[in-house]
């Protein structure tokens, strides 16, 4: 009589260890590759940029080249880099209080089903009007140059938040709440340890469009209110460059833009992998086939 030497118990720490080894490998494969390829694409991108510059012999005035862009981010740095302290100052304070106020009106709203039927509808007016029709009216109402780009902002950010929150408060599953009644649990535990929880990852989504449409709303807002001066933010540095035809700037403060939108965003899905990764699908390695 035989017996297979796979099917022995012995076998088993080995097969463990490989199968640890093969998802370790994995990990780190992907690791790379979420690194390298869009380096490499943006790499390429940027080439791509530098030749037609070259190629077609384009004028400094009218498309600089990507080296003539980076030297002016390191030559006017006195120039853009308060301006993008500024505008990132007033992305991230509009960021703050959306999360507050969204998450808060948010329990509320679920909460309270007249609250909801009676203050959601202004949410979402507040939502689909475009903020630059908005703006003349905060501009005639708001003496303060500040609180009216925090506040545009704001209103931008804002919405994700709420609408994902009350949406992941109220996707709580119906038989562990009826499991909650059936043990006493009061409103508020079941808020806490049920309807937040199970919120959490709408939340987390909600806040990564935030934090691109609180930096979008505070350039747009700079924009439309023509701030100029010491305090003013990169939206301003634009329309400068844009009025002295001084274009290396003018890409200068747009490649600044892009790139605190993207550390933005990479922030944010940190805290969202951290926050989830342990216990959330949505977060957690997914396995390849092995």
């Amino acid at each position: 009589m035989t017996t297979d030497p796979a099917a022995r118990p012995d076998h088993a720490p080995q097969r463990e260890f490989s199968v640890s080894a093969e998802s370790g490998t994995a990990k780190r494969n992907d690791t790379f590759l979420k690194v390298a390829l869009p380096l490499l694409v943006v790499t390429l991108l940027v080439l791509g940029w530098d030749l037609v510059v070259l190629i077609n012999d384009i004028p400094q005035y009218i498309l600089p080249r990507p080296v003539n862009v980076a030297s002016t981010i390191w030559s006017d740095w006195e120039i853009l880099g308060p301006a993008l302290v500024n505008t990132l100052t007033i992305t991230l304070a509009a960021l703050f209080l959306a999360t507050v106020g969204g998450v808060a009106i948010a329990i509320g709203l679920t909460q309270s089903r007249i609250v909801e039927f009676s203050f959601f509808p202004i949410a979402v007016v507040l939502q689909v009007t475009p903020i630059v029709a908005i703006f003349p009216l905060i501009n005639i109402y708001v003496p303060n140059i500040y609180a009216k780009l925090l506040l545009c902002a704001w209103i931008v950010a804002f919405f994700p938040i709420l609408a994902n929150t009350t949406l992941g408060l109220k996707s709580a599953d119906r038989n562990l709440e009826d499991l909650f009644r059936l043990y006493g649990a009061s409103r508020g535990q079941r808020l806490r340890y049920l309807a937040l929880p199970t919120a959490m990852p709408y939340f987390l989504g909600g806040l990564r469009i935030a934090g691109g449409l609180a930096l979008i709303g505070a350039v747009v807002a700079e924009f439309v209110a023509g701030s100029a001066g010491v305090g003013s933010g990169l939206a301003s540095r634009l329309i400068e460059a844009g009025y002295r035809l001084n274009n290396a700037r003018l890409f200068a403060a747009l490649v600044l833009i892009s790139a605190t939108g993207v550390v933005i965003y990479l922030v944010l899905s940190f805290i969202s992998h951290r926050a989830l990764g342990k216990w959330h699908e949505s977060a957690m390695k997914q396995r390849g086939p092995r």
